[in-house]
């Protein structure tokens, strides 16, 4: 299988060093969790599970979840449509992703390991092909890396082949490079941080791809500004859009609208037609956005466009979640559940 070309864009390809063969889309699974406070609209299980199943049976048969999507809801959803299926269905590939509990920000090697049993359950899988180290900014790196923590425990199920292969996933790409640079990681994402609007990952993309690590680049959209438009959608980042990005959108908007080219079209294929990243990750939360979002893929875009959006004036790189993610004093709502308290397990977050 070869690597996706403007022939095929859909073709798989190699996921780093590891052998596995994986979509160039993935579908994330954040919005189906339910956490109307984060994206701005509810998901219904029914919908949830429908758009499993979808994507289940399509080209994009990549599902990315975690542990910390609605404190175990995503997995649960997920979960169910596996059961229904018979387990992952053959070709399709599965990660998750584990870390602090959100309940009190705990990161020890006990939490994860509690957590890792847990999402065992929820999804009804006795292995998982790729594990994550989940925003690692909620923990230092020294003791994330400790003898008992974290990296170790997640290490301990590969060694059982609970877990195929591990990767981080966090927010500063200065620790995302640090942690890639252990050799202990597969593969890396990075979110909302590689974007037509803010391209502060690109040491990370360098980094990675150098070492032979996947790059998944998640949140291409930046989590919906550049979907839906700033007029529908005014935010980045799961929070306000500033003034310069709306205005940065509207000109990249009109460019795409002389060409005839969808503007969540240009913004996905900004990430797909990069060779240092492997696959992109969607957000989606209803099963026709996984047709929808095979045409933006496949849509056909003339050079001239990406010239004149190279052709603007450069952006300040500033990373969009740097006042909350990195202070460590604020709790974000992004990883809240839709029913605060209650556990995944009985059905009720």
């Amino acid at each position: 299988m070869s690597i996706g070309t403007a022939a095929e864009p859909l073709a798989r390809r190699p996921l780093g060093q590891t052998g596995l063969m994986v979509p160039p889309i993935a579908v994330g699974c954040a919005p189906l969790a339910n956490m109307p406070d984060t994206f701005g609209y509810a998901v219904t299980e029914e919908d949830a599970r429908a758009t499993i199943r979808t994507a289940l049976a399509s080209p994009i048969d990549f599902i990315d979840t975690a542990a910390l999507y609605g404190d175990g809801e995503s997995e649960r959803r997920v979960g169910l449509v596996l059961r229904e299926l018979g387990g992952l269905p053959a070709g399709a590939i599965l990660e998750t992703k584990q870390g602090r509990d959100p309940t009190n920000d705990d990161f020890s090697g006990e939490t994860v390991k509690r957590r890792m049993e847990r999402s065992l359950e929820l999804l009804g899988l006795d292995r998982i092909q790729i594990v994550y180290l989940h925003d690692a900014e909620w923990t230092p790196f020294e003791a994330a890396m400790a003898p008992g923590g974290p990296v170790e425990v997640l290490k301990r199920y590969q060694e059982q082949g609970v877990i195929g292969y591990l990767g981080v996933a966090s927010g500063p790409i200065d620790l995302e490079i640090r942690y890639a640079e252990t050799g202990i990681f597969d593969a890396v994402i990075t979110h909302n941080r590689y974007t037509l609007l803010n391209t502060s990952a690109n040491p990370l993309l360098d980094a990675a791809s150098k070492r032979g690590i996947a790059v998944l680049n998640a949140a291409p959209y930046g989590s919906g500004l550049l979907a839906k438009g700033p007029d529908a959608y005014p935010r980045y980042a799961y929070q306000s859009a500033s003034e310069t990005l709306i205005e940065r959108t509207r000109a990249i908007a009109a460019i795409c609208d002389r060409y005839g080219v969808p503007l969540p079209a240009a913004a996905l294929q900004f990430s797909m037609r990069d060779p240092r990243i492997t696959a992109t990750i969607v957000g989606m939360s209803r099963p026709e956005r996984i047709d929808q979002t095979i045409e933006y893929a496949r849509h056909p875009i003339p050079d001239a466009l990406w010239n004149e959006i190279e052709a603007l004036p450069p952006l300040k790189e500033e990373d969009p979640e740097t006042n909350r993610w990195e202070t460590g004093k604020t709790r974000p709502t992004y990883w809240q559940g839709s029913t605060p308290g209650a556990s995944a397990l009985d059905g009720k977050a």
